[in-house]
């Protein structure tokens, strides 16, 4: 039970500790220190955080009284053994006292998402949403795709509820209004219009295909048209085509005529819109299984904008109320909330939270449970979707853990593998070689837990692959000797498989690495392609066992390959990053004291580095931002001295 001072753990994928009492001994520790720190707290509001003997975070928590909420802990009266466990293993108690109860509730949020502590909820969504800007840094204004500060000047539309909304979005909006979307270097380096201006997704503004005024007002349209006045937009499109109509310009009609069935399709394609929220998220939970999936779905200019789905982690002792405010307080921690935050039911501090997200926002923030009507239907939208995505994870993790336990039966292991890691190599004839390792468990890939190693051999022979993947698992595994030694299941997770893509030469280097550092108990398995390269032939090579193959129709063998292959496509992604980040690398790069501002000026003023490059010295010293100094500089750098 969580009382309504108290947050309640939430996290991600990994599971709460064990629900074993603690010993007697170690509770009676806990609690002495905790009442020895009573005569020191005042009766006020502010935050408690409980750390153990390493100095390791335990739990962050907010109390109107401190004195009275701390208190609690120190009675012996634990409503639960993870409750029971956290106390034993308290070393040490810090408090932070605010001004108001709401501010303690802002306080703890961050807290919790930037220290992630042990026993809190945790809700571990490190990505920002994606929003639309209309830059208006330039002299035309430029539509693109935004994510993190807001330090372009311009108009922000947003959220949205991934990267493919916005970009289907914006491929809209480019139909319609035909606004630029390129960089500001290549837009000021263009002699004629590009690729999108022939498919009439541009209206050509780089080479003066559009008058300014015209432009502009293609720019009001957009922002008219995502603030969700859609339908007065059409209705000057159609006066507009009436009027080409009348004067018998029948080609300029013919684009309005154009932009209109746009619109019609970008209309006729959203989903669930209504009239009866403009802004707000819609926000509902459904517990099943011991597991728990909160749905939100993003409303903005009336239009739906998309949703997704969190599975925090849960105790059995959490109630769907603790659940939604713990859930609501650090989803707004580093977001903004809209002006209407829809739940499917009651929330924990609803006064409390709904004050701190209005002192956050600076604005009214309300938090409502509809009981009737169209909104009512939106919640009960929302609770289905979670409902679904709840029952398909389910689903997934019953079939992951069977195959879970069949790969153990396959590889003779002695338990069945709670963390797989997966190691792949990737290179072009040795040059921006990487190493990618990919993990997955019972729940799936565990994607925020993926790692790429830049290969920094310099004794390395260019395209030796043995050494690659000797130089990534000796930096894995001295990583995981010296941050976890004892393999303690609350420091960093140490594998129960190891996967090598490779034949017998990879996994006796791999298993070298091991040796040398004296791990002995780690199972490690290499997977070479079959004949050919012929998928569903793949050999399996383990120490002390000859190689052998699994049926081709093998769930297991799936499984593999599954695995197998994405640890390629991570690798290869990031390969191709570094690839494509060295392809782009301006000859400017190479002038010591060139940094990324003068870079960018030089740029914009002369459209390309080949362009400053050949710049004369009196071209330089005229650019914004470049010192006579500077300009002498970049010009010594390509040009001889006499």
């Amino acid at each position: 039970m969580i009382t309504a001072e108290s947050d309640s753990p939430i996290g991600d994928e990994e599971p709460f500790p064990p629900e074993t009492p603690p010993a007697g001994d170690a509770d009676r520790r806990g609690r002495l220190l905790i009442r020895g720190h009573l005569p020191t707290l005042g009766h006020g509001p502010g935050v408690y955080r409980m750390l153990d003997a390493r100095g390791d975070l335990l739990y962050v928590g907010k109390a109107r009284n401190l004195k009275r909420r701390v208190a609690q802990y120190a009675n012996g009266a634990h409503p639960s053994n993870r409750i029971a466990r956290m106390v034993a293993e308290t070393a040490a108690l810090e408090v932070v006292v605010t001004h108001t109860e709401a501010e303690a509730l802002l306080l703890e949020a961050n807290m919790i998402k930037r220290l992630k502590p042990r026993y809190n909820v945790l809700l571990r969504d490190d990505k920002s949403f994606p929003y639309i800007v209309i830059a208006k840094g330039g002299e035309w204004a430029r539509l693109g795709k935004h994510r993190g500060a807001r330090n372009e000047k311009g108009s922000y539309f947003g959220p949205f509820a991934s990267a493919g909304a916005v970009t289907r979005t914006l491929n809209d909006l480019q139909r319609v209004f035909q606004l630029r979307s390129c960089a500001d270097s290549m837009f000021n380096s263009r002699s004629r219009p590009c690729l999108l201006y022939q498919i009439k997704r541009c209206a050509g503004p780089c080479v003066g295909l559009i008058e300014r005024a015209d432009y502009d007002r293609l720019v009001e349209q957009a922002e008219e048209f995502l603030s969700g006045r859609s339908q007065a937009i059409q209705r000057e499109l159609s006066a507009r085509m009436s009027e080409a109509a009348e004067a018998l310009d029948y080609e300029r009609a013919a684009i309005f005529r154009d932009r209109i069935r746009a619109l019609t399709a970008i209309q006729a394609h959203q989903d669930i819109n209504t009239d009866a929220v403009t802004e707000a998220d819609i926000v509902a939970l459904h517990i099943e299984g011991g597991q728990a999936c909160v749905q939100v779905f993003f409303f903005r200019a009336g239009q739906n904008w998309g949703n997704r789905a969190y599975f925090p982690r849960i105790d059995k002792s959490d109630e769907a109320p603790a659940i939604r405010a713990a859930f609501i307080a650090q989803f707004y921690d580093e977001r903004p909330a809209p002006r209407l935050v829809l739940v499917d039911g009651p929330v924990d501090d609803h006064a409390l939270l709904t004050e701190a997200l209005s002192a956050a926002a600076e604005r009214r923030i309300e938090i409502a449970e509809p009981k009737r009507g169209t909104k009512l239907d939106l919640v009960e939208h929302a609770r289905t979707n979670a409902r679904e995505a709840l029952g398909r994870r389910l689903a997934e993790t019953s079939s992951q853990g069977k195959l879970l336990a069949a790969v153990a039966e396959t590889f003779d292991l002695d338990a069945t593998p709670a963390r797989i890691e997966v190691y792949d190599n990737s290179h072009v004839q040795g040059t921006n070689a990487v190493g990618g390792m990919i993990v997955a468990g019972p729940e799936g890939f565990h994607k925020n837990a993926y790692r790429k190693f830049n290969i920094k051999g310099e004794d390395l022979t260019p395209g030796d692959d043995f050494g690659m993947m000797r130089e990534v698992l000796t930096r894995r595994f001295k990583r995981l000797i010296a941050e976890n030694p004892e393999r303690d299941e609350h420091g960093a997770a140490w594998p129960d498989l190891v996967l090598i893509d490779g034949g017998a030469g990879q996994l006796n280097a791999a298993l070298a690495v091991l040796t040398d550092l004296g791990i002995e108990d780690v199972a490690m398995v290499g997977i070479a392609k079959g004949p050919d390269r012929n998928t569903g032939r793949e050999r399996f090579f383990m120490p002390g066992r000859a190689e052998f193959s699994l049926e081709p129709r093998s769930p297991v063998l799936y499984f593999l390959q599954r695995l197998r292959d994405e640890a390629h496509r991570f690798a290869i992604g990031t390969h191709r990053a570094k690839r494509g980040k060295e392809a782009v690398r301006s000859v400017l790069d190479e002038i010591a004291g060139i940094g990324p501002s003068r870079k960018k000026a030089l740029l914009h003023h002369f459209g390309s580095a080949k362009a400053a490059a050949s710049a004369g010295l009196a071209d330089l010293e005229k650019v914004p931002g470049i010192s006579k100094t500077v300009a002498k500089l970049v010009y010594d750098h390509f040009h001889e001295k006499g």
